[in-house]
């Protein structure tokens, strides 16, 4: 305990320093300290002016604990304004002590009533000061990302949209662009329950009363045709998010995970460019088989254009959030196969060929890893494949077991052809002329020599990746998600390019009734353009993940 009148001689001090100018806003104080906070064990504040010379007298206090917690004079000497633990002066630390404790669940000696009270203030304070720094985020700095057109025509549309001919605009009935978002909104019941990746975030950016705003925001500026959602929580689904998607022009369908996980993947499209042919949820849960004890879903539709067009193919839009897991590449690539053996059975036209298919989502697996290679390639031989080395998302991948052969059960009905066994021995009973019975055929000898080298998996779909994954000048890799832990690229589009599209790949060309062109991409970002906005999520992004999106156009074959 100090002296009584040295505890005077604080008060003195505190009253001398809240009644001057010295303090004032507007008025810097060259050569002054920054007080973080308040320390038990000093009953005053510190002088103003050091000189170099300076030391802390005698009785301040125990020098020992001052040191050690790493409080340095240098550091501080550069402020230009000195901060007391005043509660009518803003905090530019860390949140007051009542709101950590709320934040973190716990909770003092207030009653229930005045607790809810001071919450609901605190937030509603919390909201007010978050659309404030909005609205002078400039002074932060934002990160513009810009349009990257593939077509010359796509850039004409966009800019000359309404001063078109009446021959150009007969040209473009014949044509049919449409724009498909992928984006995973970040769950705020998974946001809650990883707190540790958000340690660089305000907490007030963090609430979903301040971030579902911005999410609507982003939804409409980037206005695209097609939406692919993933962690959609249910209850914000079933209250905000589908009523307010429905008040722009969206037929929403949507799948939860199974299990308690309260969110899931939505797909939301512009009724006045599609219908709805078919919606066809995919559980990956399966309680009679224990590698599939995970609740991770997709969701695969079947849309028709609605404008007049060259080519009547329906379109088959995907959407899927794989295992986070790293160490669970087994898991990933069989939920993987689970998705294409839905769309399989969903894509086939009337002539027996694909229609155009887009798969969205977020794949937990980085550009170049064995899970991304099979979806580009359409073939992976995983023969001695260590189950964390699948997704690539671990450097020194922990999991070291080798993928087994195969790797699910018979009894799932897949083959390793990522297509459903069962109905295609129905198609080879319903199958009434010879041409189709020799193709069946020959399609089941390929099952069967695939099922013989059983490490082989394949699919019949060509597909390309809407983004590059790097930038062409400097080699830097893109980024579509980013928090305190890393900052790395697992969201993607992939689609079945056209023939003429410059990412189409050789082959298939006998299995696709037309195509897509993609005729341009909203830019990703590095990890070093995140972090001038401090990563995510931001005061102007909502999420940990940014929304990818594309125009293409449908290509008949």
């Amino acid at each position: 305990m100090l002296p009584r009148h040295v505890q005077r001689l604080g008060r003195d001090w505190v009253a001398h320093w809240n009644g001057s100018q010295v303090l004032a806003s507007n008025s810097p104080v060259s050569s002054c300290v920054r007080w973080a906070g308040h320390y038990p064990w000093a009953s005053f504040p510190l002088p103003v002016h050091f000189s170099s010379n300076w030391r802390f007298p005698p009785f301040f206090g125990p020098w020992r604990q001052f040191q050690n917690s790493n409080w340095q004079l240098d550091n501080f000497m550069q402020s230009s304004c000195f901060h007391l633990p005043n509660p009518s002066m803003k905090s530019e630390g860390e949140e007051p002590l009542t709101k950590r404790r709320r934040l973190s669940g716990q909770h003092d000696a207030s009653t229930p009533a005045e607790e809810t009270s001071f919450s609901n203030q605190q937030e509603a304070l919390c909201i007010s000061a978050a659309h404030n720094e909005e609205k002078h985020s400039s002074k932060k700095g934002t990160v513009k990302r810009h349009w990257e057109y593939f077509c010359q025509h796509s850039r004409t549309m966009k800019i000359f949209e309404n001063k078109e001919t009446d021959q150009s605009i007969t040209e473009s009935e014949a044509k049919f662009d449409f724009t498909v978002m992928s984006y995973n909104i970040l769950s705020q019941h998974l946001l809650e329950g990883n707190s540790h990746l958000y340690k660089h975030c305000r907490q007030c950016l963090l609430i979903w009363t301040y971030r579902f705003p911005n999410i609507l925001q982003e939804i409409k500026q980037l206005d695209a045709d097609v939406l692919c959602l993933q962690e959609v929580q249910e209850d914000h689904y079933r209250t905000e998010i589908k009523s307010s998607l429905e008040s722009l022009g969206y037929h929403c369908e949507y799948k939860m995970r199974t299990g308690r996980k309260p969110d899931g993947c939505a797909i939301c499209f512009k009724t006045s460019k599609f219908s709805l042919i078919s919606s066809n949820p995919v559980e990956f849960f399966r309680r009679d088989i224990p590698l599939l004890d995970r609740d991770n879903v997709g969701l695969v539709l079947l849309l028709q254009p609605r404008f007049h067009c060259k080519t009547n193919a329906a379109i088959c839009i995907a959407n899927t959030h794989l295992l986070y897991n790293p160490r669970r590449g087994d898991i990933k690539l069989t939920q993987l196969a689970m998705l294409l053996a839905e769309i399989a059975s969903v894509a086939p036209q009337k002539d027996g060929t694909f229609g155009p298919v887009i798969i969205c989502g977020d794949f937990n697996s980085v550009p170049g890893s064995p899970l991304y290679r099979f979806i580009k390639e359409g073939k992976l031989n995983y023969e001695g494949l260590a189950i964390g080395k699948v997704s690539g998302q671990e450097e020194f991948p922990r999991g070291q077991r080798i993928l087994s052969i195969p790797i699910w059960p018979k009894k799932l009905g897949i083959s390793q052809n990522c297509v459903y066994e069962i109905k295609q021995q129905q198609k080879e009973e319903n199958a009434g002329e010879k041409l189709e019975a020799a193709k069946l055929d020959n399609t089941q000898e390929i099952v069967i020599a695939s099922e013989k080298l059983s490490s082989k998996l394949q699919h019949h779909f060509k597909l390309s990746s809407v983004y590059s994954h790097y930038f062409p000048e400097t080699g830097i890799p893109e980024v579509t998600t980013c928090h305190s832990r890393s900052a790395v690229t697992v969201d993607y589009i992939f689609y079945s390019a056209a023939n003429d599209d410059t990412a189409a790949p050789p082959g298939g060309e006998d299995f696709f009734h037309g195509g897509l062109k993609l005729l341009g991409r909203l830019a990703l970002l590095t990890e070093k353009d995140l972090w001038t906005v401090n990563g995510l999520p931001n005061e102007n992004n909502p999420s940990d993940h940014l929304p990818l999106l594309a125009e293409f156009r449908l290509i008949e074959r």
